[in-house]
């Protein structure tokens, strides 16, 4: 998802969320202090043990048997909350690796930052005992409970890290909310195309039979959901200007709960992401006029839910039945269809750019993730697009008889109009099939082929993305747009202009063409012009396969 984000828009999309809820988000610190909740609330115990069994072992050792109780459970409190990972993986009679010392090194480092007052030399003892350096003054029973207290640590990060960072600040830093997803890095703003490839590599030399998923039980949204709401990144401006408008459209159907408004500002910010990102559209891509029923509903059961995980000012354990309603009310009325609500009209607009650049952005992600070094993985019911929420919103039944009448459906209908007829989803499904297809035929080259990153030329090259996947003397190149908007919609051919993409002399061209459309690939040197490729689909593999 990072790869689908305008990062040259950091700087204007994080004045625009700082400037709405009125104060600065620094995630590194929230997330320190939201670690700290979770260890008081939800693992208290765990930490407990935690302190308890490290106090034995100071005792242990006559350097470090001063050292009190109090002292020892807050260094494991303070270190675990400064831990920059999930866990580590130290075993016992196994050397230390260099990333897992490096990993501790730097949670005590900033443990000792936050907590000047405390005596490093406590620190630094956990610090010796996380990392296997010091079991020799210990007996046999001293080592096996050193060994335990390592192991329990390792899996009491694990589960502060997923309560503190997914279930509490992935529903606070609400900057571009499509980054807030598990195992990704919502403090960072999009990556090169450059980087994509150097992780691809990684992937391809260390984890070539990694899982890809990018929808699953427990994402927070839905691959479609997260490819709308990253194109905001594509427009800052009319971000910041429609942000401005909506909140004060809208601003009279707030309430004064306990002296504050609410929903609260940051509230208010995640609400009309989420809404960009699963508002409903009709066959011909505009955006639904009158939002169904069971639509309103679905929102009011997310924003119930992203309000008591965020745990500021409502939480499963302490609701606030006043808040909660607030929230509940104010999507009602600033979703009513009626000539009365100011909000809507004003909304459309920017929901059908959100729309159009979204669909572009899903089959750009679609077919990175069936190509790409790994194993793809298709949650039920993302075949099409599918604009569900966080569980249980993603655990709604799937209308399989509808998407198998439209996989029947496909063999009837050219390339040309499937993209015509985008709004329906079967040029998603298209996508997938061909490519499953491919992968189930040529499972070596996508197994053991080689990964080769390719560069564009020309006008948009930053707009494309594209590499190649070769074993002997046979290959596909992949090619996908990202950043749309700069080409326009739909990006296919004449917009890209100069556009092109040089071939290696290692893949052959000798009956090449296009996967999806069958057209034979023409090229000067090896050189293809992105116009040609996308002629008719805004994507393309190019492959000698038959």
């Amino acid at each position: 998802m990072q790869l689908l984000v305008d990062s040259s828009a950091e700087t204007a999309i994080t004045k625009t969320f700082h400037r709405f809820i009125g104060h600065s988000i620094p995630f590194s610190h929230v997330l320190y202090a939201k670690k700290l909740l979770v260890m008081k609330l939800a693992l208290a115990n765990d930490v407990e043990v935690l302190g308890n069994m490290l106090d034995r072992l100071s005792e242990q050792d006559r350097r470090h048997r001063d050292f009190t109780l109090e002292a020892l459970s807050r260094a494991v409190r303070e270190t675990i909350a400064c831990f920059p990972v999930y866990r580590t993986y130290v075993e016992p009679d196994q050397p230390v690796s260099d990333e897992d010392e490096q990993i501790v090194e730097r949670a005590i480092a900033a443990a000792k930052r936050r907590n000047p007052a405390m005596d490093e030399s406590i620190f630094n003892f956990l610090r010796d005992v996380l990392l296997f350096r010091s079991p020799q003054n210990f007996d046999a029973a001293g080592r096996a409970a050193y060994t335990h207290f390592i192991l329990k640590f390792q899996q009491t990060t694990a589960p502060v890290m997923a309560k503190g960072l997914e279930d509490t600040m992935f529903y606070i830093y609400n900057r571009l909310p499509a980054l807030n997803e598990v195992g990704g890095e919502p403090q960072q703003f999009g990556f090169s195309v450059d980087v994509f490839h150097e992780r691809n590599l990684d992937r391809q030399r260390d984890w070539p039979t990694t899982l890809l998923a990018t929808s699953t039980h427990d994402t927070k949204r839905s691959e479609d959901v997260r490819a709308r709401i990253v194109t905001i990144s594509e427009i800052p401006e009319l971000w910041r200007r429609s942000l401005q408008r909506w909140g004060t459209a809208n601003h009279r159907w707030k309430r004064m709960v306990n002296d504050l408004e609410a929903p609260d500002s940051n509230e208010e910010y995640l609400l009309y992401q989420t809404l960009l990102g699963t508002w409903p559209m009709q066959a011909n891509g505009e955006p639904e006029a009158v939002p169904p029923p069971d639509y309103i509903e679905r929102i009011q059961a997310y924003m119930a839910k992203a309000l008591k995980e965020a745990k500021i000012n409502t939480s499963w354990i302490q609701p606030n039945e006043e808040w909660d309603a607030a929230m509940h009310d104010f999507v009602a009325r600033i979703l009513d269809s009626s000539s009365r609500n100011k909000f809507l009209p004003i909304f459309f607009p920017v929901a059908k750019e959100i729309i159009r650049l979204g669909a572009i952005n899903s089959l750009t992600q679609t077919l990175l993730k069936l190509t790409s070094p790994g194993v793809p993985d298709i949650y039920q019911g993302t075949e099409i697009w599918d604009y569900s929420l966080v569980d249980p919103d993603n655990r709604r039944p799937v209308d399989y008889e509808l998407r198998s009448q439209m996989l029947k459906s496909l063999s009837r209908a050219t390339p040309g109009e499937l993209m015509q007829t985008w709004p329906d989803g079967r040029i998603k499904l298209f996508l997938t099939k061909h490519l499953l297809q491919l992968r189930r035929g040529h499972a070596d080259l996508f197994e053991r082929g080689e990964y080769l990153p390719l560069h564009a030329s020309g006008t948009f090259a930053e707009s494309c993305v594209s590499f190649v996947r070769r074993l002997d003397d046979n290959g596909i190149a992949v090619i996908a747009p990202r950043l749309a908007s700069r080409i326009g919609f739909p990006p296919i051919g004449e917009a890209w202009q100069d556009t092109a993409i040089q071939l290696p002399e290692t893949l052959s061209l000798k009956d090449a063409h296009d996967l999806f459309t069958c057209r034979p690939t023409r090229h000067q040197k090896g050189q293809v012009a992105v116009r040609e490729i996308f002629s008719v689909l805004p994507f393309a593999v190019i492959t000698n396969l038959h």
